[in-house]
C-alpha cells in the first residue's frame, strides 16, 4: 500500500477503505462474524484472490480480526473490531445513497420503479 505523504486525513481513510470491495466487505461483516466461504457467497463478483487481499488489508488496518479454529477442516472466521464497528454510520450512509441512486425503497423495503422515484432529493 502506498504511504499517505500529504498527511490528508481523507486520503488516509481512502487509502485504507478505498477500492471496489472493502466497504462492501465491511457492510457484510456488520451483521457479525462470517466465514470466508460465507463472505465469498455474499459477494460473488469478487475474485478469491481479491477477497483474500482485501480481508488481509482490513485486518492490517485494525478493522477486523481473523480467527483460526483448530478444527478439521480448518475454520477461519472474520469479525469486525470495535474500530471496524465504528464505521457502521458510514456504511449505513453509503447504503442509503446507494438506495437513492438505484431507486427509492418503499416503507416495506420493496424498490420502486425508477419512474416512480421522487428525484427531488
Amino acid at each position: 500500500m502506498k504511504d499517505n505523504v500529504s498527511g490528508c486525513a481523507v486520503e488516509e481513510a481512502m487509502r485504507l477503505l478505498g477500492g471496489r470491495w472493502r466497504i462492501v466487505l465491511l457492510s457484510y461483516l456488520m451483521a457479525g462474524p462470517k466465514r470466508f466461504s460465507e463472505i465469498r457467497r455474499a459477494v460473488p463478483n469478487i475474485s478469491q484472490r481479491m477477497l483474500t487481499l482485501d480481508l488481509r488489508a482490513l485486518e492490517e488496518a485494525g478493522l477486523l480480526t481473523r480467527t483460526i479454529y483448530a478444527e478439521v477442516p480448518v475454520k477461519v472466521e472474520y469479525q469486525l473490531t470495535d474500530e471496524g464497528l465504528r464505521l457502521r454510520e458510514l456504511v449505513e450512509m453509503l447504503r442509503t445513497i446507494g438506495l437513492r441512486l438505484r431507486g427509492q425503497a418503499d416503507a416495506g423495503g420493496a424498490f420502486l420503479a425508477p419512474d416512480a422515484v421522487d428525484n427531488s432529493l
